[in-house]
């Protein structure tokens, strides 16, 4: 399969008075599973719009395979788009569905069904072919979308939140089976999606976006461990935010005033602070340990509740007037924590990270 890279080259969309999207500016590399994320109204179906050439940009450039994409058409474009919706023809086979895009061509009808057959066999639903779009499930419809914007053979495959209408464990089951597909391909796959664990479990890099402005593009670790802004550090997953005023800073260490009493923090992507300036440290609750297990973080707290999650243990608790959560593994072993214990709690400095305090999700 060919691939090419996708860039946005400060795309700017305005909708009159209203910006859809601020000076989009990145390259998708060919081959790549890449994932725009963010909740509803950021701006991410109105740049996979202008990707596919539904919408123009009001400035700036697509560029795919370092072609200015200006004034070309949707359907002379080299990508493909999965819609929510999939649009499946309900009175026409899996194989006459998979095989529309090649009709539309003026292909023949024997070697349309032959593509449609190897296309059954990539999407694992091979002898399928006969059978009507109403009697496949939910996840086996969605495969049969995906099979036949492949067979329009593609450079981009564009993905709008293609799962948002299954249930829990089919989406998590259709996460693994789209990243298989994109990797038996090769194609690029560029995804939409306000789902966390689809964009972090798929993808190779993802945008995370915020009223139409690109907060931080990253490897899915490097934007969970190490968000740059404090719209990524609320939104992706779940923070402890911890406000207080900067006391001192020594390279990357920083140490902030809180009312939980001093605490250490890295500063990231080599900001440096001022005295007294206001920011907040954010640290993840599965990085609090119950007890003094590490030595440079360290506060005490009282236990509101536990709620448990199966997996996990859930701890709320209260520190000097601010709301904390703590996960705990569920070994089965552990007996449950009772309200209003006093506990000691302690972190690794190295997982928390000092922003400045602006825009939160």
């Amino acid at each position: 399969m060919k691939t090419r890279d996708v860039s946005l080259d400060h795309v700017t969309i305005r909708f009159g008075a209203h910006t859809a999207v601020d000076n989009a500016l990145l390259t998708i590399t060919g081959g790549e599973f890449f994932s725009f994320l963010g909740p509803s109204g950021c701006g991410k179906t109105t740049l996979l719009r202008c990707i596919s050439g539904f919408l123009e940009p009001t400035e700036g450039r697509v560029l795919i395979g370092g072609q200015d994409m200006r004034r070309v058409g949707p359907n002379k474009r080299p990508t493909a788009l999965i819609f929510q919706n999939l649009a499946l023809f309900p009175l026409m086979s899996v194989a006459d569905n998979i095989a529309f895009p090649l009709e539309v061509k003026g292909i023949g009808r024997k070697d349309r069904r032959r593509r449609a057959d190897e296309l059954l066999d990539l999407i694992a639903l091979p002898g399928m072919g006969d059978k009507k779009v109403h009697e496949l499930s939910g996840g086996q419809r969605q495969r049969v979308a995906i099979a036949r914007a492949l067979a329009a053979e593609p450079d981009i495959l564009l993905l709008d939140e293609p799962l948002s209408a299954l249930d829990l464990k089919l989406r998590q089951h259709m996460r693994t089976e789209l990243r298989a597909i994109q990797k038996r391909v090769g194609l690029t796959f560029i995804y939409i999606t306000h789902d966390q664990g689809e964009a972090l479990t798929m993808s190779d890099r993802v945008a995370v976006m915020s009223a139409g402005v690109i907060q931080q593009v990253d490897a899915p670790e490097a934007i969970y461990n190490r968000p740059k802004t404090a719209f990524v550090a609320s939104f992706v997953g779940e923070t402890n935010a911890v406000s207080g005023t900067v006391l001192s800073q020594d390279g990357a260490d920083v140490v902030l005033d809180t009312p939980l009493g001093p605490i250490p923090g890295k500063a990231v992507g080599g900001r440096h602070y001022r005295h007294g300036q206001a920011c907040t440290l954010y640290l993840r609750p599965e990085q609090i340990a119950l007890g003094e297990e590490h030595a440079g973080g360290m506060f005490a707290a009282r236990v509101v509740k536990e709620e448990f999650e199966g997996p996990v243990r859930t701890l709320f608790l209260e520190a000097a007037g601010s709301a904390l959560r703590l996960s705990r593994v569920n070994t089965g072993l552990d007996a449950p924590m009772p309200g209003g214990a006093d506990v000691r709690l302690s972190y690794n400095p190295e997982q928390a990270w000092v922003l400045p305090i602006e825009g939160t999700a």
